[in-house]
C-alpha cells in the first residue's frame, strides 16, 4: 500500500513538474512575443521619425529656392504659391495621414516648381540656386529611402502582429495596425513625360 502511495506522489510530483515547464515556457514564449512587438514597434516609430526629419529639412530648405527663384521668376506666382501653400501644409501636419498629405503636395508642388526654372537659363546657371537644388535632389532621395524603410518596417510590424500566435500578445497590447506611406493621386502613378 505504502507503495501505491508513493507511485501516486510521484506522479503527481512529475504532473507538476511538467505544469510547472509548460507554464514556464509559455511565459518565455509570452515575454519573447511582446518584446519583439515592442522592439518591431519602435523600429516603425524610429523610420517614421526619419521621415519627419528629411520633411523638416527639404520644408527649410524650399523659402531659400522660392526666395532665388523670385528673382528669376516674377510672373510665376502661381506656382511659388503652391510651393508656400504645400510647405504651410507640411508645418501644420501632426498625424501620419497629415504628413503623407503634406508630403504629397509638395511633392507636386515641386514638380511644378522644377517645371518654371526650366524657362530660366540664368537661373540654371546660377550658384546659389544649383547649391540649393542639389541640396534639394540630396534630400528628396534620401526621403524616398526613408518611405522605403518606414514601409518595410511597417510590413515586418504588420506580419508579426498578425501572425498566430503572435496576434494574442498584439491584441492584448492594443497594437493598431501600422500605416504606410502610400501614392493615392492618380497623376503620382503615370509615368513621367519628359519632352526636350
Amino acid at each position: 500500500m505504502n507503495l501505491l502511495a508513493l507511485s501516486g506522489a510521484a506522479i503527481g510530483g512529475i504532473v507538476a513538474a511538467v505544469v510547472v515547464v509548460i507554464l514556464l515556457a509559455i511565459l518565455i514564449w509570452y515575454f519573447s512575443t511582446y518584446n519583439k512587438l515592442i522592439r518591431l514597434k519602435s523600429q516603425y516609430e524610429d523610420a517614421i521619425s526619419t521621415i519627419d526629419v528629411y520633411l523638416k529639412k527639404r520644408f527649410d530648405l524650399i523659402p531659400n529656392l522660392v526666395e532665388t527663384v523670385k528673382a528669376y521668376a516674377a510672373h510665376e506666382k502661381d506656382t511659388l504659391l503652391k510651393v508656400t501653400e504645400a510647405r504651410n501644409m507640411a508645418q501644420n501636419a501632426v498625424t501620419l495621414e497629415d504628413k503623407a498629405v503634406a508630403d504629397k503636395a509638395m511633392t507636386q508642388a515641386i514638380r511644378s516648381f522644377n517645371l518654371v526654372m526650366e524657362k530660366y537659363p540664368d537661373l540654371k546657371a546660377n550658384q546659389n540656386f544649383l547649391d540649393l537644388q542639389y541640396q534639394l535632389k540630396n534630400i528628396e532621395g534620401e526621403l524616398s529611402q526613408s518611405r522605403k524603410y518606414s514601409n518595410a518596417c511597417a510590413r515586418e510590424l504588420n506580419v508579426k502582429r498578425e501572425s498566430f500566435p503572435a496576434f494574442i500578445v498584439a491584441k492584448r497590447m492594443h497594437m493598431e495596425k501600422a500605416a504606410y506611406f502610400t501614392v493615392d493621386s492618380p497623376e503620382e502613378r503615370q509615368n513621367v513625360k519628359v519632352q526636350f
